[in-house]
């Protein structure tokens, strides 16, 4: 790399070569690596001591550990397991048609025509998979799903295996005294075998499948200093762009090549929109953070359910810029607030139609569906119409299809599937 150790124009020839005593008139772009400088244009004006050192060495990515995937856990167990080849080849191509729950995507007659493999084959490949841990991969319904682990984790609970088998649909809607009419048992056996069946894992890929967590570096932070709220830009550990030295001075010289001069020249004039167009993102961040400030103020005071409406179309005006740019701008930004580490994109939410529905954020009525769910009675859970009508009293214009929405929006089960059963 190009740094300003270099007293001389030999910096470049080979440390092999030794210098001549009487220095001969060259080009100085002779001696320049234009296919090296190319990508390493932009120095950060750090210099070196010590000699150019041409070893490769290994990315630290490649020290990193990787969690082991439902895949990776499937296959390992098979590369010991005793089968012929073609049952192995055929259970590689179950495994690679499993989703990320652990369940089998492809029906055995598409396994089957997919390689040209007897049915035979197929099936006991299937088998040998379900053998597999976890307990109950593989399988194609969640009723099979079930069936399988209780035939390994209580394979002598006959009861919870008929409740699976027969009556899951009543599992589901918690309708306890219902299936214990539909099996003939006392309802306090039948909520004993319901616990083992609720102990058992209905996606049991997805602990091999999980993302983890991210560890996020806030782009800015929120604070507040003397009463009065500022948006302070991250920039601790981001590196400095710098023009190297030697760029400047190449382009100072006369070069006999006037291509290679003009090819130089371009590169630097890239160069130095590259960090504008970075200032200038940064500029628009600072003021995008800043209408921000001046909109929610009451959201970092006091919580998330006092976020205001606000629209990104909004905002683009304020600052003076296209609401394309505002979005690409705030696009996986983070920042620290009062009330934790948000993503800027959050702030942004439409308003809800009403007297006063019109100073409530989208998210925030969402919240308030939730409360409201959260502090029900779920012997008697509140319907869709219920619901509405409270927040109608509260003064908010909402239909109950529009409840029903935001309720699947924040994956909550219907009234009946909500609904406890003594």
């Amino acid at each position: 790399m190009v740094t300003e150790n270099y007293q001389d124009e030999t910096f470049l020839k080979a440390e092999t070569e030794k210098v001549p005593e009487k220095k001969e008139e060259t080009n100085p772009f002779d001696e320049f690596d234009l296919s090296s400088f190319y990508t390493q244009y932009l120095d950060t004006g750090a210099a070196k001591n010590g000699e150019h050192e041409d070893i490769e060495r290994p990315s630290f990515d490649k020290f990193l550990s990787s969690p082991q995937s439902l895949t990776d856990h499937l296959a390992w167990q098979l590369s010991v397991s005793i089968s012929t080849d073609i049952v192995r080849t055929i259970a590689e191509d179950i495994i690679g048609n499993l989703d990320e729950s652990g369940y089998l995507t492809a029906t055995l007659e598409e396994i089957a025509e997919s390689g040209n493999y007897d049915m035979e084959d197929v099936e006991e490949a299937l088998a040998l998979v379900k053998e597999l841990d976890p307990p109950g991969v593989a399988a194609r319904t969640l009723e099979e799903c079930l069936t399988m682990q209780l035939k390994v984790l209580d394979p002598q609970n006959t009861l919870a295996m008929q409740i699976v088998n027969e009556h899951l649909k009543l599992l589901q809607n918690n309708q306890l005294k219902e299936i214990a009419r539909a099996v003939n048992r006392p309802p306090e056996l039948v909520k004993r075998a319901i616990d083992v069946i609720k102990r058992l894992d209905p996606k049991p890929g997805l602990r091999y499948n999980k993302t983890e967590p991210r560890l996020v570096e806030p782009d800015v932070q929120f604070t507040k200093v003397d009463g009065e709220w500022q948006a302070i830009m991250n920039d601790d550990g981001v590196p400095q762009l710098r023009l190297s030295p030697i760029y400047r001075r190449l382009l100072s010289r006369d070069a006999a090549d006037r291509d290679v001069r003009n090819y130089v020249k371009e590169r630097f004039t890239a160069a130095i929109q590259l960090m504008k167009n970075i200032e200038q993102r940064k500029h628009t961040i600072v003021r995008v953070c800043h209408s921000i400030l001046r909109r929610q103020q009451d959201y970092l005071d006091y919580g998330a359910d006092h976020l205001k409406p606000m629209m990104i179309k909004e905002v683009a005006e304020e600052v003076g810029v296209h609401p394309s740019t505002v979005s690409r701008a705030v696009a996986n930004k983070y920042a620290h607030t009062p009330q934790g580490v948000v993503e800027l994109r959050n702030f942004f939410s439409e308003s809800v139609n009403g007297p006063q529905g019109g100073e409530m954020s989208l998210l925030s009525l969402k919240r308030r569906v939730k409360k409201m769910i959260e502090d029900e009675d779920t012997s008697h859970p509140l319907t869709d119409d219920q619901i509405t009508k409270k927040l109608q009293d509260e003064g908010i214009q909402v239909t109950r299809r529009t409840v029903a929405k935001y309720r699947e929006d924040l994956r909550i089960p219907s009234t009946h599937r909500r609904r406890v059963k003594e």
